[in-house]
């Protein structure tokens, strides 16, 4: 068994720019449609749910990246809310020898940060 983990932090001001400058062009490469009406639905934190959604895409790859087939998408990941509150991660490829996931995120006013640890047969 091993043991896998990837951490991430990014400025909320570098991912709002990033929507204002490119608009539908970057939340499309970056975000499902599922994390885009989520994050928009937040009006004023919307900003903030984008970013820690970034910031658990970059997570996962760290910690999944020797264990993936496909190349680098953005949209392999797709962070969820579960019912109780508790974010889940939805990986939408094969992981090879992939056990078990768990993610974690937060944010304040100006980061977002993200953890993600794997276990891998």
């Amino acid at each position: 068994m091993k043991i896998s983990c990837g951490t991430d932090i990014i400025e909320i001001e570098r991912i709002q720019k990033s929507i204002e400058n490119l608009g539908e062009k970057f939340l499309q490469t970056i975000f499902t449609k599922e994390e885009i009406e989520y994050c928009e639905a937040r009006k004023v934190q919307k900003y903030q749910h984008y970013a820690a959604r970034f910031a658990a895409k970059e997570a996962a790859f760290k910690a999944l990246s020797g264990a993936i087939k496909e190349g680098m998408d953005w949209q392999l990941f797709e962070v969820k809310k579960c019912e109780n509150g508790k974010p889940e991660l939805n990986i939408k490829c094969e992981v090879k020898n992939l056990e078990n996931v768990d993610i974690s995120i937060s944010h304040c006013k100006q980061y977002a940060v993200a953890n993600v640890v794997a276990v891998l047969k």
